[in-house]
């Protein structure tokens, strides 16, 4: 298929996912609604294919993204480099293989959260690689992608009701004592966002509520997780950026990414704060009349 992108769709692309991407109300199904709304069939057409140039497209709007996360997230990143150097001297020191043992007393705390970070991330990783293209040639349609976003409203609302059931004043883990078994039932809830319309971010707050974290914690462990996901994702398919169905959208890649980076930036500085106070339901709402409002569009 011949490439056909305009700078105009490559900005609104870029905004549309930087923002939806933290936002819990799902980039992939809003990639997939927004051209559909707006009338851009050049971009429809080509969503489902296993090969095209929108889908390379899209990796550099990742890569952008998850560079806006790079960006805000920094100093947290710098630090948990720093404690994963501090525990390798330990272990040499101590002459015990301490990397291995995330619940030994003292193991510094920046390092056991880079550790569960990354246990999180190896099922929605091998998900992705075993079914990504699949699932977006079989799903990536406006219809069902509205569908999906309004279960995703049903699920945002449905941990809001579980989490409140838990009890306001019940005891509840902080990031530097989540459990490994904990922060991997997280990665494996992200593993539904590989579907159109299910919000990466909202599947993995609603887990962590689930699991007893507060809103503030959910959402950082959430953002800081999405970061390696989405960049690692995003570098996986960077060579067919720069292959032949590259050809005619690059630039319009690298517009995109830098519209998604900034997006990403604010939202994430915006939802950090949001969540110290406030709950998922308002988001919940907006899925569920958007999805419900394209299915009756799309149908």
């Amino acid at each position: 298929m011949h490439a056909t992108l305009s700078y105009l769709q490559a900005v609104v692309l870029g905004l549309v996912q930087g923002f939806s991407e933290l936002f819990p109300v799902s980039s992939l199904g809003h990639g997939v609604l927004v051209p559909a709304l707006l009338g851009w069939n050049n971009l429809v057409s080509s969503q489902a294919s296993t090969e095209s140039f929108f889908l390379v497209f899209l990796v550099g709007l990742h890569v952008g993204t998850a560079l806006g996360l790079l960006v805000y997230y920094r100093r947290t990143w710098i630090d948990l480099v720093a404690g994963l150097a501090r525990q390798i001297r330990r272990s040499r020191r101590d002459g015990v293989a301490t990397l291995w043992r995330l619940n030994a007393p003292g193991v510094d705390p920046q390092y056991r959260l880079l550790a569960i970070l990354a246990i999180a991330t190896v099922p929605v990783g091998l998900a992705g690689l075993a079914l990504e293209k699949s699932l977006r040639v079989l799903f990536a349609k406006p219809l069902a992608a509205a569908v999906f976003l309004t279960l995703n409203g049903v699920i945002l609302l449905l941990g809001e009701r579980l989490r409140g059931g838990q009890g306001r004043h019940a005891r509840r883990p902080h990031l530097d004592s989540l459990s490994v078994g904990r922060a991997f039932g997280i990665g494996i809830a992200q593993i539904s966002a590989l579907l159109a319309g299910i919000s990466r971010s909202g599947v993995s707050m609603v887990a962590g509520l689930l699991g007893g974290l507060d809103h503030e914690d959910s959402a950082n462990f959430s953002f800081l997780l999405a970061t390696p996901v989405i960049l690692l994702a995003g570098l996986y398919k960077l060579p067919s950026l720069l292959g032949p169905l590259g050809r005619g959208v690059r630039v319009q890649a690298l517009v995109g990414a830098l519209f998604a980076m900034g997006a990403a930036y604010v939202s994430v500085r915006f939802l950090v704060r949001w969540f110290t106070t406030r709950t998922l339901r308002p988001f919940a709402i907006y899925c569920l009349v958007i999805g419900v409002a394209a299915i009756v569009k799309f149908h």
